[in-house]
């Protein structure tokens, strides 16, 4: 693994890093469609909205999530891919 490699992983892994933030993840995949707004995420986990858009912005910005805005509200969608290439990275021996 390279340095830039390294260095991208971890980053990822800090956005994983967080108890919220995980519950999101799974939270927004369980949803139906799996999509999830934001005003249906904040209640579930207990955080105001503010706070739980702060999380969800930074799994876009780790590429875990993607976010298309609706009106007032955003939605949000998680992106197997990037879950895959961090247990790839991981664990070369998986497919």
């Amino acid at each position: 693994m390279s340095t830039a490699e390294a260095d991208r992983l971890a980053a990822l892994l800090k956005a994983l890093a967080e108890p919220t933030r995980l519950r999101l993840l799974s939270l927004v995949a369980a949803h139906e469609g799996g999509e999830a707004c934001v005003c249906d995420l904040t209640e579930p986990v207990g955080l105001s909205q503010p706070t739980v858009s702060h999380h969800l912005r930074i799994l876009v910005d780790a590429g875990l999530l993607t976010r298309d805005k609706r009106g007032v509200w955003a939605y949000y969608r998680l992106v197997p891919e990037r879950l895959a290439h961090a247990a790839r990275a991981l664990d070369p021996q998986r497919p």
